[in-house]
């Protein structure tokens, strides 16, 4: 027999790290699959429902139309739905309807009883909810429905922290097209089902509890939760398998060999994709588990440096000086102040004050292909117009910049289309990660068990 020859430090790191890598990809491939499967097609939520309802959010701007004046279309949405608007997002896109966030009364749905059959038409269903994205916590209106009762203020009323529903409306005729939140149709159900095996794994439409007194909801939760854990450490020790021992072989795991053997392809498809898609999985996997573990979501915070501990209070934010008898300005004027603070062509959103002393909050998002997801905020006293206070992003320091991109980072759309394209490739490339580490292990048994049955008969020969 041939003398074997002592394995080096690097050989034996590298065993250490396959094992690792092969037994936590087994434990957790297929929730991994099903959560970057549901997590691919759900890249394009926004662009997918709006291809589905384009009457919401697509409008024809006349020949030499303006828009009406904002106070007036506050007005019609008032008396449409019987809300109270909170705030307005209008598009920098002239061809794009405007969106006001209507806060519904105690017992309203969606709007008036002689609005709701133009609102039916649009789309519109009977329930109340949110903003049609899912808050920073990743929940959408199904899993607040579902995932328990929602809070309750004095006398039993829901607090005024409900979130509001989103109202399409045609800033040139003041004609309120639809309730965004609560469109029906096959794609937006699709994608509820998608987000909820994404986060949940269905187990939130389950209504009798599984394991114990837990939610199922929260099951769901952690089950995901723990398999992104999982899957994090294995883009970890997948790169540590990846380095090459020599630099001389760096180039066979940057490429696929098409031409060799369905075993050498798949062993490729595993090696190299995984490489080039590794920084976005890494992203997409240690901020994913901070929506499953509230301890995960405050370690985060703390390595970030922006955790604040309970009963925190943040820096009051200035207020309006209040003058007798003066009255708040047009919200066109604000729009110019704002242009001025922040001169570059993009979307707002306008928050109204919520009383006489409050300032107007006004973000704004620059556009296009390659436009950052985080947006620029201004503050501006109701009575004057005057910048009361301004945050760039872009000037915040680095972690607190990092810490307000975690739900971006996750999703895709830090820097518009351009990211989301390449998340959508990522994911496809992590749904087919356990499929092929699956079958290199696979095919490896296969090989021991081979060299063993050669074995036994030299042995026996030899006897």
């Amino acid at each position: 027999m041939k003398p074997t020859t002592p394995k080096s430090a690097w050989q034996k790191i590298r065993k250490l790290f396959t094992d690792i890598h092969l037994w936590i990809g087994l434990a957790s491939g297929i929730i991994v699959i099903l959560v970057c499967l549901s997590g691919t097609l759900y890249v394009f939520n926004t662009e997918l429902k709006e291809m589905a309802n384009p009457e919401l959010y697509k409008v024809t701007a006349p020949a030499a139309a303006k828009p009406m004046p904002i106070e007036s279309l506050i007005k019609q949405v008032k008396e449409s739905t019987g809300g109270k608007v909170v705030s307005i997002k209008i598009p920098a896109d002239p061809n794009r309807t405007y969106q006001f966030m209507v806060r519904m009364k105690e017992g309203e749905k969606d709007g008036k009883g002689k609005k709701e059959g133009m609102l039916a038409t649009a789309g519109v269903g009977n329930e109340q909810a949110g903003r049609g994205k899912e808050n920073s916590q990743g929940e959408g209106k199904e899993g607040k429905r579902k995932g328990g009762k929602e809070k309750e203020g004095k006398g039993g009323k829901p607090e005024e922290g409900k979130r509001p529903s989103a109202f399409a409306v045609n800033q040139y005729t003041g004609e309120v097209i639809g309730n965004i939140s609560e469109v029906k149709g096959a794609t937006a159900s699709f994608m509820k089902t998608m987000f909820s095996l994404h986060r949940w794994l269905l187990l939130d439409r389950i209504e009798k509890p599984i394991f114990g007194e837990l939610e199922n909801r929260k099951l769901g939760s952690y089950i995901s939760g723990a398999a992104t854990i999982l899957f994090t450490l294995g883009v970890i020790t997948g790169m540590v398998i990846w380095f090459p021992q020599r630099i001389k072989s760096w180039k066979q795991g940057l490429k696929v060999k098409w031409s060799g053997s369905w075993k050498r392809t798949n062993h490729d498809l595993h090696n190299s994709l995984g490489f080039y898609a590794c920084i976005f999985l890494f992203l997409m996997g240690i901020t994913g588990p901070q929506w499953s573990f509230p301890w995960y979501r405050e370690a985060l915070r703390k390595t970030l440096g922006t955790y604040q501990p309970e009963g925190f209070e943040p820096p009051k934010d200035p207020v309006s000086t209040v003058v007798a008898g003066a009255a708040p300005l047009n919200l066109s004027d604000y729009l110019k102040k704002a242009d001025a603070a922040l001169p570059y062509k993009g979307d707002y959103s306008i928050s109204l004050p919520k009383d006489s002393a409050s300032a107007i909050t006004i973000l704004k998002n620059k556009t296009g292909f390659f436009a950052p997801a985080a947006g620029d905020k201004v503050l501006l006293d109701q009575y004057t117009g005057n910048v009361l206070k301004t945050e760039v992003f872009k000037d915040k320091p680095f972690n607190e910049r990092i810490s307000g991109s975690i739900k971006a980072l996750h999703l895709g759309d830090v820097y518009g289309m351009f990211t989301k394209i390449i998340y959508f490739l990522a994911c496809l490339i992590a749904t087919s990660l356990p499929i092929t580490g699956t079958l290199i292990w696979l095919n490896k048994l296969k090989k021991k068990r081979k060299k063993k049955v050669r074995k036994v008969p030299a042995m026996q020969l030899s006897a």
